[in-house]
């Protein structure tokens, strides 16, 4: 991370992004922030917003999840997870330990979170959140194809402490979702999913922080 950056930001959120020196400290202040419901309207808040604002949505834990990796010796790195119109795609952050690769998500549910790094591909660590990934009224899985890795240095480091207020990060938003996606699997394999089942459409109901908390 370059010294340029470190002046964008001050010290006390520097300071915040020292500490989360490993993913598992970086999922657990993730965790601690409840969950952004956008009650204002779509924003796509950088990482300085989001320690100021102190919640955040997916995009937005993933991307202060990027800042806290990078400033740590890490590469900023994204995975997009993309699903059927009908559904919301997802966005986690990526670390590698060892050859092997993990994930940092932020989420509001009881699935879709932290991967441990047990994956030997990227492929691997995507098909993980496959089952569990479906709509919640249906049960249909809806998870079709993940992108390759995105390294975020591609872009420079503004995108830390940009104010998106006057910045919007929604270009960035777009070139994720139009970088290179594989499918998980080939179309005529849709035919033998099987729905989620009560028990499952049961637990995928649970959520973290709810929509009335005056936190959100």
């Amino acid at each position: 991370m370059s010294a340029n950056l470190k002046k964008n930001l001050s010290s006390k959120e520097l300071a915040v992004l020292r500490r989360l020196s490993t993913p598992i400290k970086i999922q657990d202040f993730l965790d601690s922030l409840p969950i952004n419901y956008e009650k204002r309207g779509e924003t796509y808040m950088s990482p300085r917003e989001v320690i100021r604002e102190k919640k955040a949505h997916c995009f937005e834990g993933a991307l202060l999840a990027a800042a806290a990796l990078w400033l740590h010796g890490e590469k900023p790195l994204l995975l997009d997870l993309k699903t059927v119109d009908s559904d919301v795609d997802h966005v986690v952050a990526l670390y590698r330990k060892n050859g092997y690769w993990g994930a940092i998500s932020k989420t509001n549910h009881a699935v879709l979170r932290f991967r441990d790094p047990v994956y030997k591909t990227i492929r691997e660590l995507a098909a993980s959140y496959f089952h569990e990934y479906f709509e919640d009224k249906k049960g249909l899985k809806t998870l079709r194809s993940y992108s390759r890795p995105f390294d975020l240095r591609r872009i420079g480091s503004d995108w830390i402490a940009a104010d998106t207020a006057a910045h919007s990060l929604y270009p960035l938003v777009v070139a994720i979702d139009e970088s290179r996606h594989f499918p998980l699997f080939p179309k005529r394999n849709i035919k033998f999913l099987r729905k989620a089942g009560k028990l499952e459409m049961k637990a995928g109901k649970l959520i973290e922080w709810k929509r009335s908390s005056r936190f959100t």
